[in-house]
């Protein structure tokens, strides 16, 4: 087991300070980096959990609180009224342009990291960050050798900059984990984003995880987290990323 290193980093960007946890290994570096983006109950500890387990295989993995620009601590804790407002007008506060200067920031951060192999990037993002990881890719087509979206959210919609229509602007390779019960997801969304990305040629694989809900992977999600389903998406993350990230 590789001994590892844990930061608390304020990354500049052109709108403010991004709090970020960082996790890498302490020495055998430089490694690949992660850019992890979170889901929308915020940046906590169990996301941190999540990214240890990245690191732990080799990872350098960066984890920024893209909520930063409007509230530093956010955190979903209960299901009120007055928090699930609050956690969809942070939610609204994000989209392509933001989440541009947000990875721009990250790219320039890690080329200044001597654990950190900038040449070598990956990005997984969840939930509310299935989109971002797309814009993401077809933002910076050079630099993000591979991406995953994890039971993501309006991954096709009417907006000109739909997720969906990002397809022809992506190189990398591309995974996209959908839960069968997903209304964040429904099977037509992810339909046209199939067509998409087939019409465009990019390499990818849409994997179906049966009888799921939206959020299956976190552990601390009461009643939905499915351990069976989490694992396989833990295989299926490490072996794009092991393809796409370690092979040189």
């Amino acid at each position: 087991m590789l001994h590892m290193i844990e930061h608390h980093f304020d990354i500049h960007t052109a709108d403010g300070l991004m709090n970020t946890f960082v996790v890498h290994p302490d020495e055998g570096g430089p490694y690949p980096v992660i850019l992890f983006y979170m889901d929308a109950l915020g940046k906590r500890e169990e996301l941190h959990d999540m990214a240890r387990r990245f690191a732990a295989v080799g990872y350098f993995v960066v984890l920024p609180n893209l909520y930063y620009r409007r509230d530093r601590d956010f955190c979903l804790q209960e299901r009120t009224e007055a928090a699930m407002t609050a956690m969809f007008t942070l939610m609204g506060s994000l989209n392509a342009a933001t989440t541009a200067c947000d990875t721009g920031a990250m790219l320039e951060f890690i080329g200044t990291q001597p654990q950190a192999d900038a040449r070598r990037v990956g990005a997984v993002g969840y939930c509310m960050s299935g989109p971002f990881v797309m814009w993401a890719a077809a933002t910076f087509p050079q630099r993000l050798q591979c991406i995953a979206s994890i039971h993501g959210a309006n991954m096709a919609t009417k907006a000109p900059d739909s997720p969906h229509l990002m397809a022809p602007l992506i190189d990398c390779e591309s995974y996209f984990a959908c839960a069968e019960i997903d209304k964040w997801a429904p099977p037509a969304d992810i339909a046209q984003l199939q067509d998409a990305l087939q019409k465009s040629g990019t390499p990818h694989r849409i994997e179906w995880y049966p009888a799921v809900e939206h959020g299956f992977v976190f552990p601390l999600r009461m009643g939905i987290y499915n351990k069976a389903a989490a694992e396989r998406h833990w295989e299926r993350l490490f072996s794009l990323f092991e393809r796409n990230l370690k092979v040189i």
